[in-house]
């Protein structure tokens, strides 16, 4: 039994190469299943998602594996069977189960400690499982490397560091305002990034939010959007004096707020604290207003400025998880290393069961007149010898052991074991 894993990723292959390899919707079950149906595996799990598309088997032969894979993706795909010889990366044995773990960790991911690739490898799993592609091997595979991710997660800070310009604005205002849910929110203008930290920010539990644009009716429709109340851009600034948190990013060319309006608002305001992000290239909110008291103002190269600080801080973690992950890796190879040995053991015990029978068969044929209690204390004894017998080669098949194949092999020879090792 050996763990093989055969992909590609955001790493080695642009997002056009892995659409073509994409197992989406009713492809992925089809995929699954003729993907178990090959000769060479044993159990199967595909993972597809749009940074990766990774086959996960318990093989026997790794080589053989590799090219009926291949054949496999070229066929379902209708790709180039040669494009895929230098194309997929090949992992097996321990490098397989190091890299399922590390993708689990997000270790692997194109943004280091997020969250989104543990849910969809539990997908992935919850499906093989659905359709019976899985067994004791994958089973047991999967379910520690959950476990390996939950644990990264909880003895590191992988996840706790705003690796992107939206979610770290988000991350600055919740050092400013401990309870975003009382918090009110403007959102200026209409910029990609602005909305994505708008919607942050309300899953963070923000509730009431204005939003102002050049065009009304773009504002109508991204208040509708956040739930939120819109207001006319020749307004804004009077709507400014109950914002506690305010994203602008517009196409202006110039500032639309200065320091002296700014002054308004806060006197407005009784000098309540608030807090401005001016994601807007040329900047938009006059960078003076961050001379007056209880008015946190960042730009666009600040929260990069965060952005990159959190990075390293994640490259710091996750050195942890890898500790973490090398533990979690010498256990589950120890428990792997036994299941070779199962067959042989079950078969020692069974051997064993065999002669004692076929003895005590002949004992009981030849004596005569034995009572109950007699018979019962001679199989008594004649299992406790068996027992005896057969641990010590039973304990050191259950080590783990380089030779562990030689060892098989003797044990099976010398008690006579007919067949093969499984």
């Amino acid at each position: 039994m050996k763990v093989f894993v055969a992909g590609l990723n955001h790493k080695i292959a642009d997002v056009d190469v892995r659409e073509k390899l994409a197992f989406n919707g009713p492809k992925l079950e089809e995929g699954l299943k003729r993907f178990r149906e090959l000769p060479e595996v044993h159990e199967a799990i595909i993972l597809s998602t749009c940074n990766r598309v990774e086959l996960y088997a318990n093989v026997k032969d790794n080589q053989r594996a590799a090219e009926a894979v291949k054949t496999f993706l070229s066929e379902f795909h209708n790709i180039n069977r040669s494009s895929l010889d230098a194309g997929l990366y090949i992992y097996d044995g321990v490098n397989a189960v190091r890299h399922i773990f590390r993708v689990a960790s997000s270790l692997d991911s194109m943004v280091v400690g997020e969250p989104q690739i543990l849910g969809q490898l539990k997908d992935a799993f919850e499906l093989a499982l659905s359709q019976k592609t899985t067994g004791i091997l994958l089973n047991k595979l999967m379910k520690k490397a959950i476990s390996v991710a939950k644990r990264v997660r909880t003895e590191t800070r992988i996840a706790e560091n705003a690796v992107s310009i939206s979610f770290a604005a988000v991350e600055l205002a919740k050092k400013i305002f401990t309870d975003l849910s009382k918090r009110v929110f403007m959102l200026l203008g209409a910029g990609e990034m602005a909305e994505l930290a708008a919607k942050h920010l309300i899953s963070s539990g923000v509730k009431e939010v204005l939003v102002s644009n050049r065009t009304y009716e773009r504002a109508c429709d991204i208040a509708k959007e956040f739930n939120g109340k819109p207001v006319r851009f020749d307004e804004f600034i009077d709507e400014m004096a109950r914002a506690d948190i305010v994203i602008c990013s517009t196409g202006a060319p110039n500032y639309i707020v200065t320091k002296g309006q700014m002054q308004k608002v806060m006197k407005e305001r009784k000098q309540r604290q608030v807090f401005l992000i001016d994601i807007s290239v040329p900047r938009n909110l006059d960078p003076e207003i961050n001379d007056l008291d209880n008015v946190y103002l960042y730009n666009v190269d600040d929260l990069q400025g965060v952005v990159d600080s959190n990075l390293f801080e994640r490259k710091k973690e996750a050195e942890k998880a890898e500790k973490i992950i090398d533990e979690e890796l010498e256990t589950f190879l120890r428990w792997q290393s036994t299941l070779d040995s199962v067959p042989t053991i079950i078969a020692i015990r069974e051997k064993a069961e065999e002669i004692k029978r076929e003895e005590l068969d002949k004992l009981f044929h030849k004596i005569t007149g034995m009572g109950e209690k007699e018979r019962e204390a001679i199989e008594y004894m004649a299992a406790a010898l068996i027992n005896k017998m057969i641990h010590p080669p039973t304990a050191a098949l259950k080590e783990d052991s380089e030779d562990k194949d030689v060892l098989v092999a003797t044990i099976r020879k010398l008690y006579g074991i007919d067949g093969k090792k499984e």
